[in-house]
């Protein structure tokens, strides 16, 4: 009973017939193959890529080090402010994003002439309570003083019509701690700023292949062709083993 039942018993990790056996194997060889392209890559990826800091952050970098040894100019004013923007525009967490705006509103403080400070405070605690009010953003009042804004302030930073960052400019202004950067700010914003702004990056990433960065590519395209392709293997190779054991589905 127990020999003619036998051929009913399937065990993957024991295969019990010469067939079962060569399609386990074959099955091994190609989740092997598949984990060597996935994760191989993933550590030769670690194993090549250097810290690679953005412009904004070696900008950040100079004007800091001049604003904490208290030689700070327009210059560097300016371009800290810009570098605030630069990370403001990408996605961040709301206490990171709340301290950046702080520190871009106080660099735009620094650049104004003191007989200006208290009409830019002004200006600014208005737009903040306008933009509180406000629950569309295409609201005409709100876009209106939005513009106005931008125009006034963004040639104080030094940026153009054209440039983005002029368009978040009034929305990431506040009149918090503008006078001056709060304790925590300047603990936390060096970190903060090597956070946004320096990424690993090596050859793999920096290789354009077909339009894509290369480690876009293989992950997004290559990996699914890949996976295709031993999907197609295993059928090919399954039926020579099946037909090589004399087994007909």
């Amino acid at each position: 009973m127990s020999e003619s039942s036998n051929g009913y018993h399937i065990s993957f990790f024991k295969p019990t017939t010469p067939q079962a056996l060569a399609n386990r194997n074959l099955t091994i060889w190609l989740v092997l193959i598949w984990a060597v392209a996935i994760f191989g890559f993933h550590f030769l990826m670690r194993a090549i890529e250097k810290p690679t800091p953005e412009p904004a952050y070696v900008a950040f970098q100079g004007a800091w080090t001049n604003i904490e040894a208290g030689t700070a100019g327009t210059t560097d004013y300016q371009e800290f402010g810009q570098s605030m923007l630069s990370v403001l525009g990408k996605a961040v967490s709301p206490d990171h994003r709340k301290g950046l705006g702080e520190a871009m509103s106080w660099s735009v403080y620094m650049l104004t002439e003191d007989s200006l400070k208290a009409d830019l405070i002004k200006k600014i605690k208005d737009f903040e309570a306008l933009k509180g009010n406000v629950d569309n953003i295409a609201d005409k009042d709100y876009i209106a003083a939005k513009q106005a804004l931008s125009g006034e302030l963004s040639p104080v930073l030094n940026l153009s019509f054209m440039d983005i960052r002029s368009q978040l400019l009034p929305i990431e202004l506040t009149s918090a701690n503008i006078e001056g950067l709060s304790d925590l700010v300047k603990t936390h914003l060096p970190g903060i700023m090597a956070k946004y702004l320096i990424h690993n990056q090596s050859v793999l990433t920096d290789t354009i292949f077909l339009g894509f960065p290369f480690h876009y590519f293989y992950t997004a395209v290559f990996l699914l062709i890949l996976f295709v392709g031993l999907c197609w293997l295993y059928c090919v190779r399954i039926d020579k083993i099946n037909a090589k054991f004399n087994i007909i589905d």
